[in-house]
């Protein structure tokens, strides 16, 4: 009898064997399945919408834009007849808060505007691609030249050259 038992027993350790290992395999390949379909992700996080809904981004700031001063500044050229621009713009700003340190920095600001257009050609202000460029160089210098405030556009409402 007892030499019965042993075969049994070999037999039991293979299927143990082989449900030791199926077993995380199966587990897995649900897992898998749950995570690929959206399951296991809402479960996760608190499961439906209203999760959803709390981590939701807020809802866009109205922008803030802040009046600069006229600007007229002469322009590079190389023959004898002077060519003048004549920029008004309005900047728009992150917070509403960036108003007040921008407005402490307008010398610096007028300063690194002006300087910037008195370098310009007329020619590299022609075109949609030469107001784009000026308006890129204009927003670089206006977050330099107040760090803490941060302008996100600026909007040309008259760009005269003459």
């Amino acid at each position: 009898m007892s030499s019965e038992a042993k075969p049994e027993k070999q037999g039991g350790k293979g299927k143990r064997k082989l449900l030791l290992l199926a077993l995380p395999l199966l587990l897995a390949a649900a897992g898998a399945g749950l995570w690929f379909s959206g399951i296991l992700p809402k479960l996760l996080h608190g499961g439906g919408e209203e999760a959803h809904a709390e981590h939701a981004a807020p809802p866009p700031r109205a922008p803030v834009f802040f009046d600069m001063p006229d600007i007229v500044a002469n322009l590079s050229v190389s023959g004898r007849r002077a060519s003048y621009i004549k920029l008004r713009s309005k900047l728009e700003l992150a917070r509403a808060e960036d108003a007040g340190p921008l407005q402490a920095a307008m010398p610096r600001l007028l300063d690194l505007f002006t300087t910037y257009l008195r370098e310009l050609r007329p020619e590299e202000l022609r075109g949609s691609a030469g107001a784009q460029r000026l308006r890129e160089e204009l927003i670089a210098r206006a977050n330099l030249a107040a760090p803490p405030a941060r302008v996100t556009d600026i909007l040309f409402t008259e760009l005269l050259l003459q």
